[in-house]
């Protein structure tokens, strides 16, 4: 198989809940033409973000139903699943599911229970599930802040290479710039390595990163289409500043309460994805009033995604 090589920024939508913390599909129309309207390019759907893990696998297939339902048409919108990493069984059968509604990709990331011995053994796992879906490029999800699977992902290329035949690429999401940039050179550059974490991204595109997949693209794209134009300008003092006000403004997260912060910035953008489940904490209303005026100070208004010409949400 050959991979397209994606560009630009992939956001991880947030899944939208109502106020009884169900499934809110009626939403995902409109949230798409959001992203496009910010030149986002495409939408991981389901991984941390997403609130997969705490979804069940029938509600993760009526989300993935709809993404596809509305961005089946638009072949410049990529959508790529996470099927999960515990139980191998649910992932091929969401994997299969992916196919037949027709997203992009599907994605896979590291059991984190019961943890593979070594990197040999993931791209066993690996190459059982995309197995299921040959026609569909797979990517491996690297994110061991919350998996605890810490595999040099040099070593994961190193045993899935020759041997899984649409096996596309990595799915960044970590600080180790030696084995990313091990990854991006390795076979000349053969597997597509996007970057996943926003708050150093410059340090991504130094080292030839030209996708990357972020929840904060939701709703702050402008700035990141910002930085990466400077840095393509060779205008670094404009792109560290840029990526230094991608920094305050993830910083707000880890004060007001983790990941459910970012279902409020969605708010402050006019895109109501309700509040996270449990066992996410999410802030009270007084402290939404303090993360407002915290947001306020860093002239987000200047920077956010912005609903000009799209249906309401």
């Amino acid at each position: 198989m050959t991979t397209q090589k994606l560009e630009g920024l992939i956001a991880a939508p947030f899944t939208p809940m109502d106020e009884n913390g169900e499934l809110n599909l009626s939403l995902i129309p409109a949230y798409y033409q959001f992203l496009k309207s910010n030149r986002v390019t495409g939408a991981f759907i389901c991984g941390s973000t997403g609130e997969g893990v705490s979804m069940t696998n029938t509600e993760k297939k009526q989300v993935a139903a709809k993404w596809a339902e509305c961005t089946g048409d638009d072949d410049d919108f990529k959508v790529m699943m996470l099927l999960g990493g515990t139980s191998i069984a649910d992932c091929k059968d969401l994997a299969a599911y992916a196919g037949e509604v027709g997203l992009y990709a599907v994605s896979f990331t590291s059991p984190f229970y019961f943890k593979p011995a070594n990197a040999e053994v993931l791209a066993d796992i690996c190459a059982e599930i995309a197995g299921v879906v040959p026609q569909m490029p797979f990517y491996y999800y690297h994110i061991p802040v919350l998996t605890g699977g810490n595999y040099a992902m040099f070593d994961l290329l190193k045993a899935v290479d020759g041997r899984i035949a649409n096996f596309a690429g990595i799915k960044y999401t970590h600080e180790d710039f030696m084995d990313f940039q091990s990854c991006m050179s390795f076979k000349d550059g053969k597997y597509d390595m996007l970057w996943g974490r926003d708050e150093n991204m410059l340090s991504a595109l130094v080292l030839g990163a030209k996708g990357a997949v972020g929840s904060t693209f939701n709703y702050a794209a402008p700035l990141y289409y910002d930085l990466i134009d400077a840095f393509n300008a060779n205008d670094l003092v404009k792109a560290r500043a840029l990526q230094q006000k991608s920094i305050d403004m993830i910083r707000l997260l880890g004060k007001y309460g983790g990941i459910s912060v970012g279902k409020a910035y969605m708010k402050l953008v006019n895109v109501n994805c309700g509040e996270f489940r449990l066992p996410v904490k999410n802030m009270n209303t007084s402290q939404f009033e303090l993360f407002k005026k915290d947001v306020e100070a860093l002239h987000f208004a200047n920077f956010k995604s912005v609903t000009v010409g799209v249906n309401s949400l």
